[in-house]
């Protein structure tokens, strides 16, 4: 599996295991990629984030490969400088916010395209989620978000909000959109069967990735989908259970600790024999 090490591409989510608790990317972990790229290895990110919130790292790791997006609804391309793939809301969803706010008013929320981020209840909780992604936000009425191409709706809330929310949109079974808890105090709507799962199968089609093992390594319920449809899965020791038990490797350190180092020195490893 790992005979050419030019054919492996391994993807990193980026919260929770890239990132540090402080959110910055470890010595550790910079220095293992270096090594691995350098070896001819082929390494990039599948994360949450918007283009416009992950381009504080696009220095930091100088990625040359698209990264997938927006939770799987988007695969951008910063070399080309252009999105190569977009999975969008159906209509219905901005219909299904304004429900889910009239329901549940104390939660925060966004609107997400590929051209910003669109801010429809900016609470402690969004103020918070704002920050971690180091962006200046649009702030509108839900009314007044324009329609089309919304690549997915997040709702920033407490703990226990978020858990009661998931309940609510179980019992709603709203059509055409799935949702997925990206932290404890995130929950995500998304296009139906859109994951970093389904879009780790769209990026196996892109033009150079013929034959190329892919390792993936996330911490969280977002990610499990796409450690499902690697060739490896893999996880930080920091990883939620229900990540745990689909991996194929639970790695013994944490995100704080260099777990995506020691994932590339398992890979290095067979490489060499």
């Amino acid at each position: 599996m790992f005979e050419d090490i030019s054919k492996v591409v391994l993807l990193s989510d980026m919260d929770g295991t890239l990132l540090n608790s402080k959110k910055e990317i470890t010595d550790t972990d910079r220095a293992a990629i270096e090594r691995f790229t350098a070896m001819g290895g082929r390494f990039t990110v599948a994360t949450g984030r918007t283009i416009q919130s992950f381009d504080q790292f696009r220095s930091v790791l100088g990625l040359k490969y698209p990264i997938i997006m927006y939770n799987g609804a988007a695969i951008h391309d910063y070399i080309m400088g252009e999105t190569l793939f977009t999975h969008p809301l159906p209509p219905e969803a901005k219909a299904y916010t304004a429900e889910l706010l009239e329901l549940m008013p104390q939660a925060g929320g966004e609107v997400l395209k590929t051209e910003g981020t669109y801010v429809f209840s900016n609470t402690d909780y969004q103020q918070l989620h704002t920050k971690l992604c180091g962006i200046v936000p649009n702030y509108a009425e839900l009314s007044d978000i324009e329609d089309g191409g919304w690549l997915k709706v997040l709702f920033s809330l407490s703990p226990e909000d978020v858990d009661h929310m998931e309940l609510l949109v179980n019992k709603l079974r709203y059509e055409g959109v799935d949702f997925v808890k990206s932290s404890e105090i995130f929950l995500e709507m998304l296009p139906k069967g859109v994951s970093k799962g389904s879009a780790l199968a769209q990026y196996r089609r892109l033009g150079g990735m013929e034959g190329c093992t892919f390792v993936s390594i996330g911490d969280f319920d977002n990610d499990i989908e796409m450690i499902v449809e690697a060739d490896v899965g893999a996880c930080p020791a920091n990883a939620e259970e229900s990540v745990k038990a689909k991996a194929d490797i639970v790695l013994s350190r944490t995100n704080d600790e260099g777990a995506v180092a020691e994932l590339i020195d398992y890979i290095i490893e067979r490489c060499k024999q």
